[in-house]
């Protein structure tokens, strides 16, 4: 199962926004995946497939040496951009949607 993490400045708001927008695409495109969010320091120290974070934090995430897929979305809440990011990036690992 892909695990995917929405990451904001301090892990808690708009990252738990995200992660509930997150879930509802998910679950209108029939993907199962396990979902967390945390902080950016956070971030580096947690297993994921799939970061999805704000365009604001692009910049900082070239600080941290994290092997994942990076999703940065421009309104973290906005379900039509998050399907439009996230489809190609589930079909390369290989998830139907």
């Amino acid at each position: 199962m892909l695990n995917i993490l929405m990451v904001c400045g301090a892990g808690l708001g708009s990252s738990f926004a995200c992660q509930m927008s997150v879930e509802s695409v998910l679950q209108d495109l029939g993907v199962e995946a396990k979902l967390d969010h945390c902080d950016i320091s956070s971030a580096a120290g947690m297993r994921a497939d799939i970061i999805i974070s704000g365009k604001n934090f692009e910049p900082q995430f070239k600080q941290y040496s994290i092997d994942a897929e990076k999703i940065f979305l421009n309104r973290l809440i906005d379900k039509a951009e998050i399907k439009e990011k996230l489809v190609p990036v589930l079909r390369k690992f290989n998830v139907e949607v």
